[in-house]
């Protein structure tokens, strides 16, 4: 009976330590699966992966923002996923459904329309209406151009307000004294002389990737000849929109700059760098980028180049500049494992101090408002210039976009355009094809 009695006693004490022990591992592993959420104390805290793609504006702003972010939550443990292709790198991650928790969207093969048709962001509307900035002003009335909006929902906050424009050497335009346009007609006189003068083909592009070429010189054209209404319809696939008269007739300038041969023969085989490399070396004398072209070529650019912007002159005489913002949105997945820790990182990032600081590094400006470029001496003079233009209503009119145009769409009509770009389709055949594109997206 006494032996009995002691194996009962030691049966039990065996099992309350298994079982203690067993709660513990659960705890530890549960802990350790995402050290999602807040802390047990309501500190931010845990794993926080955060995407973003390293391209012409660098990653020193970046580098800056996480470690003061860092500091400013010890508990946090920042992993970051960088780099020029980290799209495609983590593209299986967020097809398996196990995201990041922060994603910048930038570069190929990133499409924010198609991220939020895919589920793939969380919505930020009722969020986004709490969140104030340093000095009290909501940060949803103090963005330059508003978030997209998807049917009244968001979710994106845009980080970045670039735009896309047309460069040219300004050295080599007052050494020969050639035309800087103003317009779709003087934009083809000023490369008739330049074709005749420096005997090259002056406009340049990336056929690799045609959406420059849609989105730096197409949509200002469509919004200078229609408005955002137009340009919204496109954008959407709207029935119709693609094969109106009003599409015919800007593609048939760019038909015009094809039969004259002012588009480099071979830009075929381009991608993004290649030309732009080509353009700094008066290959060529126009190419159309966004802001940072300038940082990203900054170990090439030849001495004496002296950078010159204008917005696309694809516009018709005696009319302004039309400009398209092309916004570059932080977001937060909506499987992200550490949600909180997410909305403390977007919200951090968001600041004037911080939007001097992009400026600083990338030579492009951060999308929001009553942001004083002039008090930093660091802030290329390029970008200081085409801030004010951009800002005069008389030099240029401003087009917002409802949002950008799904990769669905955008693949097929950029397939479309090159065959037009390459002497290979006539404008009828281009519009042609891209409203059976349309017609397919819808």
């Amino acid at each position: 009976m006494k032996k009995s009695s002691y194996l009962l006693s030691l049966m039990f004490v065996i099992s309350f330590f298994l079982v203690a022990c067993n709660s513990d591992e659960e705890g530890k592993e549960d802990g350790d699966k995402g050290n999602t959420g807040e802390a047990q104390t309501g500190e931010i805290a845990g794993d926080l992966e955060i995407q973003y793609f390293v391209g012409g504006y660098g990653d020193a702003w970046w580098k800056e923002v996480i470690g003061d972010f860092q500091e400013a939550y010890p508990d946090v443990n920042i992993i970051e996923h960088a780099g020029p292709n980290i799209n495609e790198e983590m593209r299986s991650r967020w097809v398996s459904n196990d995201p990041p928790d922060v994603v910048y969207i930038d570069g190929a093969g990133s499409n924010e329309t198609q991220m939020v048709e895919d589920g793939q962001l969380m919505n930020l509307t009722e969020w986004l209406d709490g969140i104030e900035l340093e000095g009290g002003d909501k940060l949803q009335e103090s963005f330059i151009v508003d978030p997209s909006d998807y049917d009244g929902e968001i979710y994106t906050l845009p980080l970045v307000f670039d735009t896309w424009g047309t460069w040219y050497d300004r050295a080599l335009f007052e050494e020969k004294g050639y035309t800087v346009p103003t317009d779709f007609d003087t934009f083809m006189e000023s490369m008739r002389e330049i074709k005749s003068g420096e005997d090259i083909e002056p406009f340049v592009t990336s056929g690799q990737h045609p959406y420059y070429f849609i989105r730096g010189m197409l949509f200002p054209a469509f919004a200078a000849a229609g408005g955002e209404e137009y340009l919204s319809d496109l954008i959407k696939g709207e029935e119709g929109a693609w094969s109106s008269e009003e599409t015919l007739e800007i593609m048939k300038n760019v038909e015009q700059m094809v039969d004259e041969g002012m588009i480099d023969s071979g830009l075929g085989a381009l991608n993004h760098t290649q030309s732009q490399m080509n353009f700094l070396l008066h290959d060529n004398a126009f190419i159309p980028v966004g802001f940072w072209l300038p940082n990203e070529m900054a170990n090439d650019i030849p001495e004496g180049f002296d950078f010159g912007f204008i917005p696309s002159p694809m516009q018709e005489a005696g009319e302004p500049y039309a400009i398209v913002p092309d916004l570059r949105p932080l977001a937060i997945a909506e499987n992200a494992e550490n949600p909180e820790a997410a909305k403390a990182f977007v919200e951090f990032v968001f600041t004037r101090e911080y939007a001097v600081s992009f400026s600083e590094h990338t030579g492009a400006i951060m999308n929001l408002t009553d942001v004083d470029l002039t008090q930093s001496d660091k802030v290329p003079a390029y970008l200081t210039e085409a801030n004010e233009m951009i800002n005069d209503p008389s030099i240029v009119q401003i087009f917002n976009k409802p949002h950008p145009m799904s990769a669905d769409l955008e693949t097929p009509i950029g397939n479309a355009l090159m065959s037009l770009m390459l002497g290979n389709a006539s404008a009828e055949q281009f519009i042609e094809e891209a409203e059976k594109a349309a017609e397919a997206y819808r």
